[in-house]
């Protein structure tokens, strides 16, 4: 998908999300709805989810696509290098990145938004995988972190 269509998705999905979380005032209602409408309206969007940081452990929460990895070891793979860094991460060949940890064999790239509460920690994460190599670009990050800024801003959590 060109950049220019790309960014169109994803401001609809953005606004579409942004109504959305207005219905309700649960944060888990939040996290699935926003994870429903990713999954199925980006096509090469082949797992979709949130791993939540508690006690030290990154525990699956919501998610679409196939079975996850219930606990990702710890400091291991794209997820644990995310949190590590503090940073949005793009991975262009999952299979070639330190420690990946394959949940699903078939996911090939893979990006990870790190989730922050009020005070800046980090919370968890936001993890979408795709089947092809290179999914994802600048463009998927910036718009990813604008749309869990909606989730974090309607739970009183910042991004």
């Amino acid at each position: 998908m060109d950049q220019k269509k790309k960014a169109a998705r994803y401001g609809r999905i953005y606004n579409q999300i942004a109504d959305l979380l207005k219905k309700s005032n649960n944060h888990l209602a939040h996290k699935a709805t926003l994870i429903a409408v990713l999954h199925h309206k980006m096509e090469y969007f082949f797992w979709t989810g949130f791993y939540t940081l508690t006690e030290g452990q990154l525990t699956v929460e919501m998610y679409q696509g196939p079975l996850a990895c219930q606990v990702l070891a710890k400091n291991k793979g794209v997820c644990w290098a995310a949190i590590n860094q503090g940073k949005t991460l793009i991975v262009k060949n999952a299979e070639a990145f330190p420690g990946h940890i394959a949940c699903d064999s078939r996911s090939k790239s893979e990006i990870v938004i790190p989730l922050r509460n009020s005070s800046g920690e980090i919370t968890g994460v936001l993890d979408v995988d795709s089947k092809e190599p290179a999914s994802f670009d600048e463009t998927d990050a910036e718009w990813l972190e604008k749309i869990t800024g909606l989730l974090a801003e309607s739970n009183g959590f910042r991004q």
